[in-house]
């Protein structure tokens, strides 16, 4: 049996192409939720929406320190595992649920596989590096999205033999539900915006919306961005992000803020926005896939393939470096090439665990 872990909103989303292959062939697999996103628009949505089934295990540790969570998340299991011991471990990315997933499959000696494997920021100062490193080096079955990441495995001494390149499946979720969002509803309708004639933001990373010079950076950058292009500029609101916005009154003219959406209109907007500026990884390789530019709010990316193939740009927090980061991306030519894959992720995970599995 496998279990597959998730805990938050992008590893809901890049594990259901998994969910939806162990399904389509009858493979036995139980699903363990560890509630670290808890709130319904963040997490329950998003079920509804892919279509997944109901967890068989739902944890509900919610929030906390790093050490809180991740030892809330690790005891979880662990009871969840002494009475279910499942033959393979499925975790994604680079949360708290994925280290302590990793930690007692390791520790429990289950077989571990760890889907987006090898990113890297090189910047140990972000959770998630320290998390998504950790995971590597106690994994089993590495799933590398590109190339790039195959090789920081390989510079970090990891075995090949662990080492599967597999494409992303964030390309699978994206392609098959772009169609089914475009029958659910239409979010431009609702947003009140035409194609191409909007800026889409997202922003919820710790050192952003944690640090008032920064977060003020980043909405004084959208409010000029406003002023200079006269288009409406959407920011759908991390409920940590809104949070700080109002602990450090910072004011917000010129930009339409809202609660957090559901995936399918999210993608919606994604797809047709002219241009979205964000601190999110996973939506860096949206962006890349959708074919629409993209500004990174970071000073670094483990996701530099998007760089290469000129889908993004990095611009840290200065309002400065934004307003130039905006320019340059809308002025640039567009039409690059995906180098996430050709969308069957999902299948080629699936059929690497079944026979390894053996």
């Amino acid at each position: 049996m496998i279990s597959i872990i998730v805990g938050t909103r992008p590893e809901i989303i890049k594990m259901s192409p998994i969910i939806r292959e162990c399904q389509r062939r009858n493979i036995d697999f139980s699903l363990l939720h560890t509630g670290q996103h808890y709130s319904y628009e963040m997490d329950r949505i998003f079920f509804e929406e892919l279509n997944l089934p109901v967890p068989d295990h739902h944890l509900d540790v919610g929030s906390g320190s790093h050490a809180d969570q991740t030892g809330a998340i690790m005891s979880g299991i662990g009871r969840v595992y002494e009475e279910e011991r499942p033959d393979v471990v499925l975790v994604q990315g680079d949360t708290n649920t994925v280290l302590a997933g990793s930690l007692v499959a390791a520790k429990m000696r289950v077989p571990l596989g760890h889907v987006e494997a090898g990113l890297r920021s090189y910047d140990r100062t972000m959770p998630e590096e320290v998390n998504r490193v950790v995971s590597d080096h106690v994994g089993d079955w590495l799933f590398a999205p590109t190339e790039k990441a195959r090789e920081n495995l390989l510079k970090e001494g990891i075995d090949e033999s662990k080492i599967l390149v597999t494409g992303n499946t964030i390309v699978d979720a994206v392609y098959q539900n772009l169609e089914i969002a475009k029958k659910r509803g239409d979010a431009l309708k609702t947003f009140e915006v035409r194609p191409k004639e909007y800026f889409l933001v997202t922003a919820h990373r710790q050192e952003n919306v944690d640090n008032p010079e920064k977060l003020q950076h980043i909405i004084s950058a959208l409010t000029t961005i406003h002023k200079q292009y006269t288009i409406p500029i959407i920011f759908p609101v991390h409920p940590r992000t809104r949070k700080m916005i109002d602990q450090f009154q910072i004011p917000v003219n010129g930009i339409f803020l809202t609660d957090p959406i559901g995936f399918f209109s999210f993608l919606q907007l994604e797809s047709k926005a002219r241009l979205v500026l964000t601190d999110s990884g996973g939506v860096q390789e949206e962006c890349c896939i959708l074919g629409v530019p993209c500004v990174t709010l970071r000073e670094n990316t483990e996701r530099p393939e998007t760089v290469d193939v000129r889908a993004n740009t990095i611009v840290g927090t200065e309002p400065e470096r934004i307003l130039a980061g905006v320019q340059k991306m809308i002025g640039g030519s567009g039409g690059w090439s995906n180098p996430y894959g050709d969308g069957t992720a999902g299948e080629k995970i699936v059929n690497i665990i079944t026979k390894r599995a053996k």
